[in-house]
């Protein structure tokens, strides 16, 4: 089928948002007298969600749900203020989307990031184009790899899910990916390494953003109608 639809991830697909991230989380473990984590663990740590990623970052032996509330807590006061001091989006990224929208292609973005949050991203980094639906992480809606929030971006935007390629840098987004029916492609950009994507059901891979602007290309060479 035709390629109608892009639904992307956020952090680690679109916008680089690793070293905030690391220096976020590291500063509140600090502030509770636990050792920090360097940059390359964070690529590790990201992606499932904040709790995920403090259960993820606290030590083995400090998991305890006050612990981790506490934690997450500070952590959303201070990447409240401090999200966007390094985050940019990646090199090639703004082409990329130029592109897209230029080929008529619909553009939509799915975080594990609080819904709040990832409004702010987009907004504030993004907001040169038009995405037809942004959504992150809310309580009355499983987080990914369940399917439910790209399922829903289809059906606000009236394209069936065949009609999507899903564009992300983890195992989790290419998961979300084949449940919700999505075509998956792994970015390289970003954090996780090919092995990871293709195990986890990647079908296509991009080096770059220019790379995933051909893939659409010949997907459209290949189905012109």
């Amino acid at each position: 089928m035709r390629v109608r639809a892009v639904l992307f991830d956020l952090d680690g697909t679109l916008l680089d948002t690793l070293e905030d991230l690391c220096d976020s989380v590291n500063r509140v473990l600090a502030r509770n007298s636990f050792p920090p984590h360097p940059l390359d663990a964070y690529r590790y740590f990201i992606g499932d969600g904040a709790a995920t990623l403090f259960t993820r970052a606290l030590p083995p032996d400090h998991r305890e749900e006050r612990t981790l509330l506490r934690c997450l807590r500070q952590f959303r006061e201070d990447y409240g203020i401090n999200w966007n001091v390094k985050t940019r989006p990646y090199d090639g990224i703004p082409e990329m989307l130029d592109a897209l929208v230029e080929r008529g292609i619909s553009l939509s973005v799915l975080s594990n990031k609080p819904h709040e949050t990832t409004e702010k991203c987009v907004s504030g980094l993004l907001g040169r184009w038009s995405f037809d639906v942004v959504l992150g992480q809310r309580e009355a809606v499983p987080k990914k790899p369940d399917p439910a929030g790209a399922q829903e971006i289809a059906g606000r935007i009236g394209i069936p899910p065949a009609a999507f390629v899903y564009l992300g840098d983890t195992g989790t987004d290419m998961r979300t990916a084949r449940a919700a029916g999505m075509y998956p492609v792994g970015a390289l950009w970003g954090f996780r390494p090919e092995e990871e994507l293709r195990q986890q059901g990647a079908r296509a891979f991009a080096e770059t953003p220019r790379d995933f602007v051909a893939f659409i290309d010949a997907r459209h060479a290949d189905d012109p109608g």
